[in-house]
Order: structure tokens, then sequence, then C-alpha cells
């Protein structure tokens, strides 16, 4: 095993430092390679002849001579010590040097450890030029992080007053189309005088419809990308909701003269949904199929059954969606040419709000197309409901004539309204401020009243609580008739004490169930 090391002398002249012995006066016995390498002589021409101070610069002499020897003279060691020798040409070196004076065979001597200071300084300079970086590429990362953060916040800030001008928009917008709604109710029913044009009513209806869908599906896209949306789930067949759209749909079918073929099974399809919310995805589908498919077009739906999932088809022959596009389709106002450029209108938010309606219904959907005008398909997913009873839908009665109470700061909303209701057989009156609307229930105890939120003295819900503490109105249902349509407004009205809460434009359907008995 000795012969695997080398001998003593080859580590000490080949060590990884300079080694010298001297006497106590500095006189050189002895030196190693290294040493010698370093300072240019050989061991021959040290050994006896020179001593450390004559390698020393004038300054590491002088400290050599009033710190070194003291303390070997008193401590008998000196460590870390730098100090400059001068090589054989002339040229400084640098030396961190440890000092041991010791007795070696009845003699005092000291014993040099040297190592090259300017290897060491070069090391300290690159791990302070490490260290340097390392602070400055962390300083730039949290720099980045904190203009992240600020641009995130700047984001969350645009995205939030969006979604607040979309539901304050929807709400300006439902203002106007109320007393427009009431108004071609009026039209609709009057029996006397002179009949309006059939023609006119129909582009009227259309068109009023067509805004109010823009309206409404403004306001529940808002509630999707607020988290808002609340689905009233309840077992329906699939089959009915969709016999229903096509039925929504097909005055915009015949309007552009498609051919809407439809394949439905003869069996139900029962899915867990919220039926308006479906409704208005099928709707949504068939209106954005018919709206991208040139006059005389073919539009079809399917729907059937697979893999324990309803799927809805909706298959068109029109403009078709370029391969780019197929992955943006559902994404917020996207539409597939500039605004200025296209002729088919709409807001781009359809496919958005569909989308955000099938995946709360724990859905997919997914868009196809073989490329611009070779048309395009729609296919919805939707989980089968398992083990439930259809719910029996009881038949509507119409409702019993009532004293009705309508209060809206808007005349025109308010005579419109009047003069719908009138037609249905019921006696009505209105009042344009809350305070003119306690006068009015006192004299013509109502048993419903109408009742709009911004009003000019007191909102609506605070005019609903004084309603509610008369003692004719502890009995008198109460209907919230306003623009504003988020969850958090209907949850504000049934907190106030209204029985109904209904967004303009009004639905005359969905006013005459609310108009019906108690618990219809």
């Amino acid at each position: 095993m000795d012969g695997a090391f080398p001998p003593a002398d080859t580590f000490y002249d080949e060590a990884p430092c300079g080694l010298l012995l001297s006497d106590t006066d500095g006189l050189l016995l002895r030196a190693n390679a290294t040493a010698c390498r370093w300072l240019g002589f050989t061991g021959r021409e040290l050994a006896g002849i020179v001593r450390i101070q004559d390698l020393m610069t004038v300054g590491a002499r002088l400290f050599h001579h009033t710190h070194c020897q003291p303390l070997l003279q008193v401590r008998g060691s000196v460590g870390e010590l730098q100090i400059d020798l001068r090589h054989r040409d002339g040229s400084r070196l640098p030396m961190l040097v440890n000092i041991v004076r010791r007795e070696l065979a009845g003699q005092v001597r000291d014993e040099w450890a040297l190592f090259m200071a300017s290897e060491r300084q070069s090391y300290e300079r690159e791990l302070r030029n490490a260290r340097k970086a390392a602070e400055e590429a962390l300083e730039a990362k949290l720099c980045a992080e904190r203009r992240l953060q600020a641009l995130n916040a700047e984001l969350f800030a645009a995205d939030r007053r969006k979604d607040e001008f979309l539901a304050t928009l929807s709400h300006e917008l439902r203002n106007p189309l109320a007393p427009m709604r009431s108004a071609l109710e009026v039209l609709k029913l009057k029996r006397d005088g002179a009949a309006p044009d059939a023609r006119l009513l129909s582009v009227f209806d259309r068109q009023l419809h067509h805004l109010t869908h823009l309206v409404d599906d403004l306001m529940e896209v808002s509630r999707i990308t607020q988290d808002k949306m609340e689905l009233r789930r309840e077992p329906v067949d699939l089959t009915a909701l969709v016999r229903a759209a096509v039925c929504d749909t097909a005055g915009l079918m015949e309007h552009a003269r498609h051919r809407l073929d439809v394949d439905l099974p003869a069996h139900p399809v029962t899915v867990d949904a919220d039926p308006t919310r479906i409704n208005q995805v099928v709707v949504n589908l068939l209106t954005n199929a018919a709206k991208y498919t040139p006059d005389g077009g073919r539009i079809a739906l399917v729907l059937g059954v697979e893999d324990g999932a309803a799927v809805l088809a909706v298959r068109d022959n029109g403009i078709g969606l370029p391969a780019h596009a197929l992955g943006t389709v559902f994404d917020m106002f996207s539409q597939l040419e500039p605004a200025l450029e296209r002729s088919r209108g709409g807001l781009g938010i359809g496919l958005s709000l569909v989308k955000g309606i099938v995946e709360l219904h724990g859905g997919t959907i997914g868009a196809a197309s073989e490329g611009e005008n070779k048309g395009s398909c729609f296919t919805v997913r939707l989980p089968l409901a398992h083990a439930v009873q259809l719910a029996a839908k009881a038949e509507s009665t119409a409702p019993a004539p009532a004293r009705i109470l309508v209060v809206d700061d808007n005349a025109d909303a308010a005579e419109m309204l009047l003069m719908a209701l009138e037609l249905f057989g019921c006696e009505v009156r209105a009042a344009h401020s809350a305070h003119a609307a306690l006068a009015v229930a006192r004299e013509f105890a109502p048993e419903v009243a109408l009742l709009d939120i911004g009003l000019p003295d007191l909102n609506g819900y605070e005019l609903a609580r004084r309603l509610r503490a008369t003692e004719h109105g502890r009995s008198m249902r109460l209907i919230a008739a306003t623009g504003w349509g988020q969850e958090k407004d209907r949850q504000l009205a049934f907190d106030a004490g209204f029985d109904h809460h209904l967004t303009k434009p009004i639905d005359f359907e969905r006013l005459r169930s609310a108009l019906g008995p108690p618990g219809q």
C-alpha cells in the first residue's frame, strides 16, 4: 500500500503552497519547489544565502520587523498576513503568509507557508461580481414582478369596469325598450278601430325582439364573467326545449328564406338544467347559423343521445370558419371580420354566452368547419339526468282581473304598461314617484304593484318596505319591474319584500304568470 503514495519529499516540494524554513533572523534554510518557482530562484540560490527580508518590499520588511517578529516571540505564530514579496525580476508578488516558530532538533526555526494572494483576490473578485450579478438579477426579477402585479391590477380594474359598463349599458337600454314592448302589445291586443298593418307589426316585433335579445346577451355574459349567474335547474325534456327554440326563431328563418331541418328523437331526452338558459343556448346557435348563412341556405338541427350525454348539433352551409378561428370563436367579442366590413351585425358575445352557460351545466361545446364558405357545425353535449321524473306542468290559466298600481318615473313606460294591463282586463292606476305611489295605494288599495327601482325620491326597495308596513300592503303582491337584472339586484328585491323580479322590457307571458293566483 505504501507504494501507492509518493515519497514525503515529493509532497513537500510539490505542495500547492510555497514552504520555507528559516532561522529566527530570517536566513532561508530550505525552500520547496513551489516557492522557488514563484520567486524565480533555485533552492541552492536561496538556502543559506538569502534572508526572507531580502525578498520583501520596503513596506513589507518594516511590517515584518514591527509586527511579525514581536508576535512570533510572544505567541510563536502569525496567521493570515498579507505582505508583498519580490520576484527575481523585481515584480511584486502579493502573498498570504502563515508563520509558525518551533524547535526542531534543538534549534528554533520559523516555518513559512506562502499562498499567492493574487489568485485569492481574483477569486474574491469573481465572487463579488457573481454576487453583484445575482443581486441585480434578483432586483430585476422583483421589478418585473412589481410591474406584472401592477399590470394585473390594471387588467383586473379594466375587466371590472367592463363588467360594470355592460351591466349599466344593459340597464340603460332596457328603459327605452320597455315602453316600446308595451306599445307593441297594445297594438296587438287592440280590437277597436282600424287594425294596424300586420307587416308593420311583424317588422316592429322582429326588430324589437332582436334588440331585446342583444341586451339580454349583454347582461347574461356579464353575469358569467363575474361568476354571478344562478342556475335554476330541474329535470327537463331537451326535446321540448328544442321545439320551443325552433318556434322562437321561425320568423328569423322565414325572413332569410332558410330551410331548417329538425331531427328529434321520439322519446324524451331528460337533462338536469335551467330551461331558460338552455333555451338561450339553442336560440343563440340557431340565430348564429341563420346570421352567417346566405339567404336561402340550409340549416340542420339534430338531437340525440350518445355515451350518457345529450348531443345537440346545429349545422349550416354558410360562410364557415377558417382554421385559425376555430380556437377563438367562443372568445368574448370574437368576430370573423372587422366591424366596418361585415353586414351581419352582432356584438360577438352570443357564442361566448353559449359556452359559459353550457359549461355551467357541466357540458361542453365544440366548433368544426372544413373552411371558409364550407359551412360550420356547433355541437353541445350535456349530461343526461338519471332516475328522475319530469315535473308535471300545470296548465296556465289566465289571471283574474286585478287592481294594479304601476309606479315608474318614465311616463311613456308607465302609460304603455297601463294600456296593456287594461287590455288584460285589469283596473290600473299610475304614479311617477314613491310618495305619489304611497298616496295612490292608500286610496286605491291595489292587489298588485309593479314598482320601478330607480325613482326620483325613494328607490323601489324602500317603497316596497313602506308598502309592506301598511295594513293593506302586507297582502299586496309586489313585482319589481326594472332595468337592473343582475343576481344581486334580484336578491335585493326579494330582501326588500318583492314577490317577483322582472327585467325590462317586460315579458308579458311572465307578467301574466306573476299576476296569477299566489303560488302559481
